[in-house]
């Protein structure tokens, strides 16, 4: 049977104005994250009127929990954490703005802008190891829910390495192919064994869902422009 997976990156934190990367650093939800995750919570009872959702799981990192936890308290569940859906550790990169990176280094932020596993960040985790560790934690949450639906709540680079990695996708092209993923916004995928279908990607799930952050090194679309956030 196959397992319905709701991937949900969580709420705006804290280092959005700044643009910082949050990795594994454990960053707070900002009060307009804290009312994304109360809007996810009434999207996900509506979608649970018609497709029931079995089970909530989660990021260990702050930010994932407290996304989850209003979903998970008006489904009537108990939120689960997986650790292997943590975000991606960004080494030199860790609560650095881009702009500081490339005054370092414009070189070596060039290379990573071109090829994101190539041009890894030094110390950072690397793409495959990402891709390998979400993507188990993925499958072990799908056989563990079979034939059920499940919201995951979890991370941008995380998610869009993990994407790659079960569609076929070079995960080095992760940034070009899935520039972002938005806060609290829904990607669907559907996953049976080694087989995955993406049925949905971005579906807002509240009034502030479609104004999440740019990718790294791109400049902000005209309806993001007041708005910056991670750049992973």
């Amino acid at each position: 049977m196959t397992a319905r997976l709701l991937l949900v990156r969580h709420g705006r934190t804290v280092w959005h104005a700044e643009n910082r990367y949050a990795g594994i650093s454990d960053i707070a939800l900002t009060d307009a994250g804290a009312q994304q995750a109360e809007e996810l919570a009434g999207w996900a009872l509506a979608r649970s009127r018609r497709e029931p959702v079995g089970a909530v799981v989660s990021s260990p990192l702050e930010r994932a929990r407290r996304t989850a936890q209003p979903a998970a308290r008006v489904l009537g569940l108990r939120p689960a954490v997986h650790e292997g859906l943590r975000e991606s550790d960004f080494g030199w990169g860790e609560g650095r703005t881009l702009a500081e990176l490339a005054a370092d280094d414009p070189a070596r932020v060039r290379a990573f802008e071109r090829d994101a596993e190539r041009g890894a960040f030094p110390g950072s985790e690397p793409p495959a190891a990402v891709a390998s560790r979400v993507c188990a934690a993925l499958r072990e949450v799908a056989a563990a829910h079979d034939g059920r639906t499940v919201l995951v709540v979890a991370h941008n680079t995380a998610f869009r390495i993990a994407l790659c990695a079960l569609l076929g996708i070079p995960v080095g092209r992760y940034r070009q192919v899935l520039p972002r993923l938005e806060n609290a916004a829904v990607t669907e995928i559907d996953v049976d064994g080694e087989r995955t279908a993406l049925r949905a990607l971005n579906v807002p799930t509240g009034t502030g869902a479609a104004t999440g952050p740019a990718e790294a090194g791109q400049p902000p679309s005209p309806a993001t422009a007041d708005r910056t956030g991670e750049r992973p």
